[in-house]
């Protein structure tokens, strides 16, 4: 079943969260043990995030300079199937813009359907490390709506190849992002919203937010979208705080906002531990709103740690 028809299906609100594949050289046991904690809890499905080739610089022997691209967090992919038929669970790979031509986004998505995976999170891709601005591969995408644009077309028989006969559709349920406090790149939220119209025009079905720590926001993000024609389900993303340093880093990373009430709570912790604290009762507050609020389900972003997401859903749902 796919997302969306897991959405419309539901008698209630639905738990949902999302995992990065480990670092090149480490163990998939990482990912079991972060799923063992929440499975108990009924999740709908299991996002996985995709990560671009990176450009790294290293020292040689020589005393050069060496240029080398590497990818830090392969098998996207890969770990979606182990997890999809180890635990009998929906799974929805990320599949990204940045780092990836059009061929070899039609050939992820092939192997994706040779898996018997269907669903699909769509993303333009941060710019490369180092760079201010985003800049496609080769005869890649530029837009999320062109990602779309072409994974519907797959869904219609329509491949890159013109001249492939009886070509099978495929079936992919694609999810996009949304952004309660605006893309960063945008120049207002009337553009940001043209362009969440543009996703969903080209064939989106779903969107899920980017975190954001003020419900207001979230709300305010769902009535434009009503008042702009976006009708699909919108699902808030909530990410924890989770330890001192985040109330720095998450504005910073992320082009979100903290509310004062939020940062002056973590300012005042004395250790990673306190901050934990306080993030999973902020969290729990956030989520037991949205879940008043009538929203279809709830994503939660672990950063591979899920303990702390565990005791949010068993408070919150």
């Amino acid at each position: 079943m796919s997302v969306i028809d897991k959405i419309k299906n539901a008698s209630g609100p639905l738990f949902t969260f999302e995992l990065l594949p480990p670092l090149k050289g480490h163990s998939i046991e990482r990912i079991y043990t972060a799923i063992d904690r929440l499975i108990e809890y009924a999740p709908a499905y299991i996002n996985f995030t995709s990560h671009r080739n990176e450009i790294v610089f290293r020292e040689r022997p020589d005393g050069l300079i060496e240029k080398r691209i590497t990818r830090i967090r392969p098998g996207t992919i890969a770990l979606a199937a182990a997890v999809k038929y180890k635990y009998n669970i929906p799974v929805v790979p990320h599949l990204l813009c940045g780092g990836f031509s059009k061929e070899e986004t039609e050939n992820v998505l092939i192997e994706m359907r040779f898996l018997g995976i269907d669903d699909v999170l769509a993303l333009r891709g941060d710019p490369q490390k180092g760079s201010r601005t985003f800049i496609p591969e080769k005869n890649g995408h530029t837009y999320t709506s062109d990602l779309v644009v072409q994974i519907a077309d797959m869904n219609r028989g329509k491949y890159l190849e013109d001249n492939l006969e009886n070509a099978d559709p495929t079936n992919f349920c694609i999810g996009v992002a949304g952004y309660p406090e605006k893309h960063f790149e945008a120049a207002n939220r009337h553009i940001d919203m043209e362009n969440l119209k543009r996703k969903i025009d080209a064939g989106a079905a779903y969107i899920v937010t980017q975190m954001f720590f003020d419900n207001n926001r979230f709300c305010r993000f769902r009535d434009e979208c009503i008042k702009n024609g976006i009708t699909v389900p919108v699902i808030p993303g909530i990410k924890p705080i989770s330890a001192l340093n985040d109330i720095k880093l998450l504005p910073q990373t992320f082009h979100i906002d903290l509310p004062n009430d939020l940062f002056t709570a973590v300012q005042k912790c004395k250790s990673d531990s306190e901050a934990r604290e306080t993030g999973i009762e902020w969290a729990v507050m956030q989520s037991k709103e949205l879940i008043k609020m009538g929203v279809p389900g709830i994503h939660y972003y672990t950063l591979g740690r899920s303990d702390n997401v565990a005791r949010i859903v068993k408070a919150s749902f």
